[in-house]
């Protein structure tokens, strides 16, 4: 399998909300943590840095834990068999999220911050579709042992 390997950001500000990316793609459309593709010789770390720059214009944060890996076949990432995401708690201050050009070529048409009240009482679809539940049982037991794993 040809699977993209990318990096997630389960940003969390202090109150415990949750920051979400809407993207729609021509066949589904989804809320999904801010990450992406780790690029060669960089570290998920690195990855994840990088990319929560580029896509929020965020500059200050703490990298946790590293809890899901998320591991799906499917037409998620143009030239791959499908997708491998790490997932990892990072915490930040809350901020507004403004439009940034790397939206347009991720699919990514808003931003949005959750509680946990609003994830489990919405019919919203999300990647992973169990985001609701996972988010709170990591809010409610702290991060696993081993980073869960899982698919679509």
């Amino acid at each position: 399998m040809n699977l993209r390997h990318a990096t997630r950001a389960l940003l969390l500000a202090p109150d415990d909300q949750l920051l979400l990316q809407h993207c729609e793609l021509s066949h589904l459309s989804f809320w999904l943590a801010p990450g992406g593709g780790i690029e060669p010789g960089e570290s998920p770390h690195e990855a994840l840095t990088r990319e929560l720059r580029e896509e929020l214009g965020l500059l200050t944060f703490a990298i946790e834990d590293y809890v899901w890996r998320q591991e799906a076949v499917g037409p998620y990432a143009s030239g791959y068999d499908g997708v491998r995401n790490d997932y990892y708690v990072v915490r930040t201050a809350h901020f507004t999220p403004e439009w940034m050009p790397e939206w347009e070529a991720e699919h990514v048409t808003e931003c949005r911050w959750w509680t946990i009240e609003q994830l489990l009482a919405t019919d919203a679809e999300f990647s992973p579709k169990a985001m609701p539940a996972l988010i709170k049982a990591l809010l409610t037991d702290g991060a696993p042992a081993e980073p869960l794993r899982f698919g679509v």
